[in-house]
């Protein structure tokens, strides 16, 4: 599991930001540091992808160099995850893109994990059959969405491996989907909080993501 924050970089100040509730007013500084750490986790997970060597001719004479040659798939989990999935094809921009609509219902007396339910309306989605998905969504909370998310997925092939890119998440997130998942994965957070209130919503998290980019919903 790769946790961005524990080790120090600028990146903690994207995150910092981002937490900040008097900063986060401005969505577009925040639809942008979203977007940064999109792009700072997609450089990590290139260092764990298979490459192979390539021969580039130059003016002056030939260089060798070697370049991912995995068939990427990034999937955007809609609508809080735009930003944070630009920031993946910013840095994997020959890869294919797919897209899950997922939100969570909630029953009026909610009072914890048992009581939510993830619904998927919406999914567009290239052929994953033996390719590298990376799962795209900011908030890792209960796991739900992301198990949901990929089984979904799955009626469009097998990947090989999947990679779960979370900007913040929830321990009890991460047991959730060790548990429910059985397709060679691993974790790319920004950061590793506290855990879920009684709401389920991680603590000290930064609040919605999707109304912090976009305004709030009706």
């Amino acid at each position: 599991m790769f946790i961005l924050d524990q080790i120090p970089s600028v990146a903690n100040q994207f995150m910092a930001e981002m937490r900040d509730k008097a900063i986060q007013k401005d969505r577009m500084r925040f639809r942008s540091n979203l977007t940064r750490l999109g792009e700072i986790l997609a450089y990590e997970i290139s260092k764990s992808l298979s490459f192979q060597s390539r021969t580039v001719v130059t003016q002056l004479g030939q260089a060798k160099i070697k370049v991912p040659n995995e068939e990427l798939v990034i999937i955007s989990v809609l609508r809080a995850s735009l930003p944070f999935y630009q920031g993946f094809l910013n840095f994997f921009d020959h890869a294919e893109s797919g897209f899950i609509g997922a939100f969570r219902e909630e029953n009026e007396n909610s009072s914890g994990d048992e009581d939510i339910h993830i619904r998927l309306s919406y999914l567009a989605c290239p052929s994953i059959e033996n390719k590298t998905v990376i799962l795209a969504d900011p908030m890792l909370a209960t796991g739900k969405s992301f198990i949901k998310s990929i089984q979904k997925l799955q009626a469009h092939g097998s990947p090989k491996f999947i990679h779960i890119a979370a900007a913040f998440a929830a321990p009890e997130g991460i047991d959730h989907i060790k548990a429910n998942l059985d397709i060679p994965f691993e974790f790319w957070l920004g950061a590793l909080d506290e855990g879920l209130n009684d709401l389920s919503y991680i603590v000290p998290g930064l609040g919605d993501a999707g109304d912090l980019a976009f305004g709030t919903k009706l």
